[in-house]
């Protein structure tokens, strides 16, 4: 199964390695030719502004349009999946009936890393590392809410689009990637 990476920004590296500890063939995704046959792609955090200027550069929106993989956005690749950036008109793929909200937490400084429960995952937690994280405020009807952090959604899932405001990717606990493989295979 072939999962790409988008490699714009961020933690590329991270995500492949934890995809390629489950197997799967990975693709690092920086122009519009490179969707093609993919049948899950990853938005990592980065920079969500920058990472959607370049998205409309190469091309990305109209090739994910086309092609339609599984998208798993982390971080700013939630903010990049969102229907609604709250106070702010960037470029999103308005995929995702949620509205965030862009480093909510705070600054660099507030970052911080907590224990969640997701149930899906099984019963043992998951750190989640919170790096200038967005606060998802709002999820439409049809977004499942798989786990949250004192009250707030931090992992959620609406048809073929997963999202977490969390950074799976820098933990070495690949449950989350090896879901997201599951949600490519179905």
């Amino acid at each position: 199964m072939l999962i790409g990476v988008l490699g714009l920004q961020g933690d590329v590296a991270e995500h492949a390695s934890a995809l390629q500890k489950l197997h799967a063939d990975v693709r690092i995704v920086k122009k519009a030719s490179q969707v093609r046959g993919l049948r899950g792609l990853i938005i990592p955090g980065g920079e969500s502004t920058t990472i959607g200027k370049l998205m409309v550069k190469y091309g990305l929106p109209e090739a994910i349009e086309e092609h339609k993989p599984a998208i798993y956005g982390t971080c700013a690749g939630t903010i990049l999946l969102a229907k609604e950036i709250v106070g702010s008109e960037q470029f999103s793929l308005n995929l995702l009936d949620i509205a965030v909200e862009r480093n909510a937490y705070g600054r660099q400084r507030e970052s911080f890393e907590a224990d969640i429960s997701i149930p899906a995952l099984g019963d043992k937690p998951f750190r989640g590392v919170f790096i200038r994280a967005p606060v998802i405020k709002r999820v439409g009807k049809n977004v499942e809410v798989l786990a949250e952090h004192e009250g707030r959604p931090v992992l959620v899932k609406q048809d073929k689009y997963l999202a977490s405001t969390f950074h799976p990717e820098l933990t070495g606990d690949i449950r989350i990637h090896e879901y997201f493989i599951s949600m490519c295979q179905g």
